[in-house]
This record gives C-alpha cells, sequence and structure tokens, in this order.
C-alpha cells in the first residue's frame, strides 16, 4: 500500500480541499449564485476530486487507489471546464480563475505523480 494511514496525510488531497473551498467561496456570490445548474455542477465536481482521492486510499489496495486518483483526474479537468464557463459569463474576474484553475493543476500533477507510484508497485 502506498503509506499513508489516513487520507489526510495526502498532498494532493490537502491541495484539493484548499481549491474546493475556493469553489465554495466564488460560487457564494452574486450572479454566479443564482446560476443553480452551474453553480452545483462546479461545486459537485470540485469536491468529487477530493471524495475520490479518500475513497481510493481507503479501499487498502494500490490498484483500486490508482483506478480512483484517475477518476479525480477526470474530476478536475470537468472542473476546470466549468471555470472557462464561468469566467465567459463573467461570474469570475480572471484572476480568480487562473488561482484556482491552477491550483486544481496542481491537484493534477500530484495525482497523476501519485498514480504512476502506485501502479509501477
Amino acid at each position: 500500500m502506498a503509506g499513508f494511514k489516513k487520507f489526510e496525510e495526502i498532498k494532493a488531497w490537502q491541495r484539493a480541499r484548499e481549491a474546493t473551498k475556493r469553489v465554495y467561496e466564488i460560487t457564494s456570490d452574486g450572479n454566479f449564485a443564482k446560476d443553480f445548474g452551474l453553480r452545483d455542477q462546479l461545486r459537485r465536481a470540485a469536491v468529487s476530486v477530493m471524495a475520490n482521492i479518500a475513497e481510493g486510499q481507503g479501499r487498502n489496495s494500490d490498484k483500486e487507489f490508482a483506478n480512483f486518483l484517475n477518476i479525480a483526474h477526470g474530476s478536475i479537468a470537468e472542473t476546470q471546464s466549468h471555470l472557462y464557463i464561468a469566467v465567459d459569463l463573467g461570474y469570475l474576474n480572471e484572476n480568480d480563475f487562473r488561482q484556482i484553475y491552477d491550483l486544481f493543476e496542481e491537484v493534477g500533477k500530484m495525482t497523476m505523480s501519485l498514480m504512476r507510484h502506485l501502479r509501477k508497485s
């Protein structure tokens, strides 16, 4: 097993938590808060990143952990895609967009690195 006793020890999960908090913050105000469809879809995608990292670690199998990291990676792409819609509609300014996008990009690199490590085991 990858050597994590708890999912909270995983740096990728910690960063995903920060990024998800930012998603909730930026979707709570203004027109974004009123666009229930996009707001909820973005939140669900962000939460999915954290949840899949945690669930994968809880499976106690490197193969399953890697599988869930792959799912988390897909949720990262979904989240980033939704962020584009938000900036295009003026719900997000470029600075907030870039900050959150880059946080998820960092989580993606971390999950891919961990996934490669697990698949070598």
